[in-house]
């Protein structure tokens, strides 16, 4: 955390954060930078879009947002127009860039995340944020990686190198349709047998261990963050039974869970089920992040 008596370094802090990432309004009341570094692992220069009220009278909590892809694809911009309207009900939102697959195999993509964390827990001060009320959530590939944050904080391998200083530990998850178990994908899925060798570095003859360690099911303790499932029943990318496992032994572990099912629905919410969806994920962050009055 940054010293209050520090106002210099204060500054120091708003100018990196806003190089390169000039402020523009994005609606009523809310302010959007884009291109926001948060991590440069190697080569790689990893970035940011963040939305937050334009004025808050207390630090506002956190709502970071992991696009979906198969961990080989995808954008961060998918989800800009969540985090506007998380913002606008006054969270500071982040959608994050993160490594990709076949490139950058697992574990790279977890070590993203945590750094994307710390990093908005360690630029807390500057966003108006509260680092002590910090959500994330994701779809598919990204509801994983959500999922994986809130079962593995201060597990020292998935950890990464960037942003040291900071917990990457998150106070709630929202898991929409991501997978639990990849042991057990495979032939539940119309593209398991693509997308995870690409990520894990083969199939279960060849990269079983790795499969095993990836699954987030496989880390759930008494200290996993409440957490938030939404699947559909039709689905055909993540079977809807991963939701079940996740949300049983979460329980089993004593940890508050939720599972919202959403009957024949597939796998990219539309209509009246992505409205639905939309509406539980907001109000799951609204009630755990935000204070009672």
């Amino acid at each position: 955390m940054i010293p209050r008596s520090l106002p210099v370094f204060i500054a120091l802090c708003l100018g990196i954060l806003n190089a390169g990432a000039a402020e523009t309004p994005a609606g009523d009341n809310v302010i959007l930078q884009r291109d926001v570094e948060y991590a440069h692992p190697g080569e790689d220069s990893l970035k940011l879009n963040i939305v937050r009220p334009a004025s808050t009278k207390a630090p506002a909590p956190i709502v970071l947002c992991i696009h979906g892809g198969g961990f080989r694809a995808g954008s961060r911009e998918g989800y800009d127009a969540l985090c506007k309207k998380l913002a606008e009900r006054g969270f500071v939102a982040a959608t994050m860039q993160y490594r990709l697959a076949p490139k950058h195999p697992f574990p790279a993509a977890v070590h993203d995340t945590k750094a994307a964390v710390r990093w908005l827990r360690l630029h807390a001060r500057e966003l108006n944020a509260d680092p002590s009320r910090l959500g994330v959530t994701g779809s598919s590939a990204g509801g994983h990686l959500a999922q994986f944050l809130g079962v593995t904080a201060g597990v020292e391998r998935f950890e990464g190198d960037q942003n040291p200083g900071a917990s990457s530990a998150v106070t709630c998850v929202v898991n929409v349709y991501g997978p639990s178990d990849f042991t057990k994908s495979y032939g539940k899925s119309v593209d398991a047998h693509e997308v995870l060798p690409l990520w894990l570095g083969g199939n279960l003859e060849t990269a079983m261990p790795r499969h095993i360690e990836s699954s987030p099911l496989n880390w759930v303790t008494p200290a996993a963050a409440p957490t938030l499932l939404i699947h559909g029943t039709e689905d055909k990318y993540v079977a809807y039974e991963q939701a079940i496992w996740m949300r049983d032994r979460l329980a089993a572990s004593g940890v508050k869970v939720e599972l919202i099912t959403l009957q024949g629905a597939g796998h990219g919410f539309k209509g009246d089920d992505a409205v639905r969806a939309e509406a539980a994920l907001i109000a799951y962050f609204e009630s755990i992040l935000k204070p009672a009055h």
